[in-house]
């Protein structure tokens, strides 16, 4: 398939999750979130309960935006596996180049006033967080090796990221900060870099 075509087929993908987050999120306000069936939000965009289920796990997923894994973000994590430089830096371009997919802070107040809404909904959020979380590890373990050590150094560097992005989505949404989202992970990795392997001291 030619570049051209895959990429109109990945914005009519994204299109049509588009249309089916807005759908969910409308009438989970109009109605709740128990007040209307998958089938009823399909109809509103007019695709299959099939083809719901070919961009989203649940209606729950589709309320967050929670898309299926799409091209474009399996090929970043492919383009990962197959590197060979500092783990750390090339896990560090593929988080700042997935942010650019999904704009987490443009979908971050509709979410949030979701759960305002309908705090049943959390545990499906934090259960989604937790597979994503878990999909990055076993990643960095195709690069790194499946035995004990490297899971843990996987877990590490999975949990700090998500700490360093939560202290971004922090400044980007509480306090409004101009710089990009790159360049707040950036600065803040450096510092936890520094931290954690502090200069020997002199004998």
């Amino acid at each position: 398939m030619s570049e051209s075509a895959d990429s109109l087929r990945d914005q009519r993908r994204r299109e049509t999750t588009r249309a089916l987050t807005d759908a969910a999120r409308r009438l989970t306000g109009e109605r709740g979130f128990t007040g209307f069936t998958v089938e009823e939000m399909c109809a509103e965009v007019g695709v299959s309960r099939r083809t719901f289920f070919n961009y989203f796990e649940s209606k729950e997923n589709a309320i967050f935006g929670f898309a299926l894994v799409d091209d474009a973000e399996r090929a970043l994590a492919e383009e990962f596996a197959s590197q060979s430089g500092d783990i750390v830096d090339d896990f560090a371009s593929m988080m700042i180049r997935r942010w650019t997919l999904f704009d987490p802070v443009a979908e971050a107040p509709a979410i949030l006033a979701i759960l305002e809404e309908e705090p049943r909904l959390l545990k499906a959020a934090i259960e989604h967080l937790g597979a994503n979380e878990r999909r990055d590890i076993e990643l960095i373990q195709r690069r790194i090796g499946a035995d004990v050590e490297s899971r843990l150094r996987a877990e590490i560097i999975v949990h700090v990221f998500g700490a360093l992005v939560r202290m971004c989505m922090d400044e980007l949404l509480q306090h409004h900060s101009p710089e990009s989202f790159e360049d707040l992970l950036t600065r803040r990795l450096e510092i936890a870099r520094s931290t954690l392997t502090p200069p020997q001291k002199a004998h």
